[in-house]
């Protein structure tokens, strides 16, 4: 479904509009006067802390039962206890489940895919989990640098596996599944260096150590970036009717854990200041998220949520560039993780309305 946009790519990826939204917009609270999700089932991944602990929270304050997918089921029984602190008799602790899911594994990933198949129903996931490297690492298996093995193929892998599942888990053939895909402004201030030209091969280029030297930023944005791409061409395939798949970003939010990994140093010092001045409360963000999960309709589909408004995708994204980078990394992704066949699930997904 084609949408049209009240701001151009150009300056939605723009710093001083990004400065803008984090000063004079936020999205609204999602009440259940607006939104009723009794009898709903949702995942969230990365629910421990910071936002995805809050996205859980105010999916159960629309009356969501919520499964929390951590990487430390210890962790993840204190955030369930969080959860309940407070509510009810009347609302079952039964509402907050706790799954084991490391992103760092394929196996783990496949393991908790299989386990949404026992589900009754499953109506909404949201894709939160993610990291943000601040020293260069490629993963021991895939030899993939981590930011993207992690922020790019396990949560497609992830997202792809839970296709069919919200499909036939739906309660109804005109009420689809909703997957929401966690995004950045960052994927729009990438200079993405790997992609010119659009002609690949694109994934080996993670692989090896960055050019002309390590950035994060530049990578972390690189790796959400990859994840627009592959919407926009999953999108193509998968109906908004038969599962509604969406790309989301809070914004820069304070007390988020995505800057776990420089704790007790200098870029973690940095962050943590930046992000107090700049950033907004991680409730705050995850508004945009639960808006993401629960309202709009299918014009949703393959686009990017921020501030509860429709934004355009990252620049480019749109250019004649971008949709030979989309083709060539869609390829690559479908083989790369071929082996859990993804491809064949996307092809039976493609019949489905």
């Amino acid at each position: 479904m084609a949408v049209t946009f009240d701001i151009t790519p150009e300056c939605e990826a723009s710093k001083l509009h990004f400065l803008y939204r984090q000063f004079f917009l936020a999205a609204p609270v999602v009440s259940r006067k607006e939104v009723d999700l009794t009898g709903q089932v949702a995942i969230v991944t990365g629910a421990t802390v910071g936002l995805g602990l809050e996205t859980a929270r105010q999916l159960l304050d629309l009356n969501c039962q919520v499964i929390l997918a951590v990487r430390d089921l210890g962790r993840g029984e204190q955030a369930r206890r969080n959860l309940l602190q407070g509510r009810s008799p009347t609302e079952a602790t039964e509402q907050v489940s706790v799954w084991a899911l490391d992103l760092d594994s394929y196996e783990s990933i496949q393991g908790f895919a299989a386990r949404t198949q026992t589900l009754p129903h499953l109506d909404i996931a949201v894709l939160n989990a993610g990291v943000y490297k601040v020293d260069e690492q490629f993963h021991a298996t895939t030899h993939f640098e981590e930011g993207v093995q992690i922020n790019y193929l396990a949560n497609v892998l992830l997202l792809t596996l839970l296709l069919p599942v919200l499909y036939a888990k739906r309660r109804a053939p005109d009420r689809p599944g909703r997957l929401v895909l966690v995004n950045s402004d960052t994927a729009a201030w990438s200079v993405f260096r790997e992609g010119r030209g659009g002609r690949g091969p694109l994934l080996p280029a993670f692989q090896r150590p960055m050019q002309p030297a390590w950035n994060m930023q530049e990578r972390y944005g690189v790796s959400k970036l990859l994840g627009q791409f592959f919407l926009v061409e999953l999108t193509k395939r998968v109906a908004a009717s038969a599962v509604t798949v969406t790309s989301a970003n809070c914004g820069m939010c304070y007390g988020s854990s995505i800057g776990r990994d420089g704790v007790g140093r200098l870029e973690g010092y940095v962050w943590a200041v930046v992000s107090r001045i700049l950033g907004r409360s991680c409730a705050v963000g995850a508004r945009t998220f639960v808006h993401a999960a629960t309202r709009f309709g299918p014009e949703i589909h393959g686009q990017y949520l921020e501030d509860a408004r429709l934004r355009p995708l990252a620049p480019i994204i749109y250019r004649p560039e971008g949709v030979k980078i989309a083709g060539v990394l869609w390829e690559e992704t479908m083989e790369e993780l071929s082996f859990a066949g993804v491809r064949e699930i996307v092809e039976e997904m493609s019949k489905l309305k």
